[in-house]
């Protein structure tokens, strides 16, 4: 005890407080063990340099939170009966421990998300639109008369669905452009595609169940059904798709819950489903009762023909789950995607949404309804598919100028990236090379399966210039050299 010196934590609090916290605190850590004895209030009173009787008023106060008890002759003590804790090392004050967790944890989920690129780095990534021909004026002013219009009552709850206004919206331009035959009542609006997945998944999955995904596919999407408990099998991707006699013969062995699939510009590598494996597909789902959970996440770039119609146009057996976003027409950190199923479906999905985040953001939602009713959203659609039509005529010139004896590639008939095939290249190791020299893209480790590598390569050329293109080729052709 005589080694024992009192540490007063920093505050505002009355002296009392602060000596019974910090004696407190000194119990916890395990510097005053059990049983140990207090100094008495006089001597206390004049190490500390206060009144006797503001120590009188925290010994009271840690008798009453229990830490103390009061003995024969005017004694204090720890109680005897606290469980010891043991001592930590400190130099003289609290020492927190960042890293220091005091509960299991379970396992991390892979790292999905992939960092920003360098500053002032020509980023070829597919999936990423030009930010700067976002129309912000539009938008802002969509969202003051969203505000305006509809006053304070807008800022409270809402429905978790999404406001009505815009599943109304989106019901009609989903109607007209993609052929679905839906109303409002069908919709489920979510923070983004990612979040419409993720919420679709806990709806449906049950641990241990089996879902079949492409076997190069988007890993975030791997990882929303493995939260749910899924347990995913790969299927292979070849010119066509993902192939659909390896989903019958999957199929036929029973278990199967579900299939995720990419069909209108595959990811990563933009191929095309073409309409005898779609039918297929969807009657696979039917004899077999599964669920296909279709993301059709950029569906208005498509630039050769008409752009096909969604798996869900055709769907007569409620058998697929529908799921998209605006974040590719407009800007990711509008965080606005959509879902699209089975009434019962939904309703579950909706439960689950207002668990985790009650509603959206009810503003936005009516700003974007005004956006998409008054035409500006499929305005804005058509402008930047010419635009990145032309971007991606950049790209492949660019690519025959500089890497035609190196490179491999099909034109992709809609999308915002070309899949590119480099025969006998260590991609992985001349992607670490070009983005020395200021040029990101990624390449197809990010997208197997397995892990493993292969040689190929996403280029994207939706959200650079057609002169910032040439220029990043230039560079990819210098570093492979």
């Amino acid at each position: 005890m005589d080694r024992w010196t009192l540490a007063l934590d920093p505050g505002d609090e009355p002296m009392f407080l602060r000596i019974a916290r910090s004696i407190a605190r000194d119990i916890g850590r395990g510097r005053l063990k059990p049983g140990a004895p207090l100094p008495g209030s006089r001597t206390f009173a004049e190490t500390l340099g206060v009144h006797r009787n503001t120590v009188l008023a925290a010994y009271r106060e840690l008798e009453a939170e229990g830490y103390t008890e009061s003995l024969p002759a005017r004694q204090t003590r720890v109680r005897a009966d606290l469980p010891p804790r043991p001592p930590r090392r400190t130099s003289g004050g609290p020492s927190p421990d960042p890293d220091r967790v005091g509960f299991s944890l379970t396992p991390v989920p892979v790292d999905v998300v992939a960092s920003p690129p360098p500053a002032g780095s020509i980023a070829l990534l597919g999936g990423l639109p030009d930010l700067r021909e976002l129309p912000t004026k539009a938008l802002a002013r969509a969202y003051r008369r969203a505000a305006n219009r509809r006053g304070a009552p807008l800022f409270g709850y809402g429905d978790p669905r999404g406001e009505e206004a815009l599943r109304r919206a989106l019901a009609s331009v989903l109607a007209s452009a993609r052929g679905l035959s839906i109303d409002h009542e069908d919709i489920l609006v979510t923070r983004g595609s990612q979040m419409a997945l993720f919420l679709a998944a806990r709806a449906l999955l049950s641990p241990g169940d089996v879902v079949l995904v492409e076997a190069l596919g988007y890993r975030p999407a791997w990882e929303a059904l493995r939260a749910a408990g899924a347990v995913l099998e790969p299927v292979p991707v070849d010119r066509g798709g993902i192939s659909v006699a390896a989903v019958r013969a999957r199929c036929e062995r029973g278990g199967v819950r579900a299939v995720y699939v990419t069909p209108h510009h595959q990811y990563p590598t933009t191929v095309l489903l073409s309409s005898a494996r779609r039918l297929e597909l969807l009657g696979i789902a039917k004899e077999h009762r599964i669920a296909v959970l279709e993301d059709d996440y950029d569906h208005e770039f498509h630039y050769d023909g008409r752009p096909v119609l969604p798996l869900k146009s055709a769907d007569q057996a409620g058998s697929v789950v529908y799921f998209g976003t605006l974040s590719k027409i407009l800007a990711p950190a509008l965080r606005l995607g959509f879902l699209i199923g089975p009434r019962p479906l939904l309703a579950r999905a909706t439960a689950h949404r207002a668990i985790v985040d009650r509603q959206g953001d009810r503003v936005l939602e009516h700003a974007l309804a005004d956006f998409i009713e008054e035409g500006s959203l499929l305005r804005h659609a058509r402008r930047m598919r010419r635009l990145y039509q032309v971007r991606r005529g950049a790209l492949v010139s660019a690519l025959e100028a500089h890497l035609a004896s190196r490179v491999v590639f099909t034109l992709p008939v809609g999308g915002m990236a070309v899949w590119a095939e480099l025969p006998g290249i260590d991609v992985d190791d001349w992607a670490a090379r070009c983005e020395q020299r200021g040029v990101v893209f990624q390449t197809a480790r990010r997208f197997t399966f397995d892990g493993k590598k292969r040689p190929f390569v996403r280029l994207g050329f939706a959200g650079e210039t057609e002169a910032r293109i040439h220029r990043a080729v230039e560079l990819m052709a210098r570093a492979l050299r």
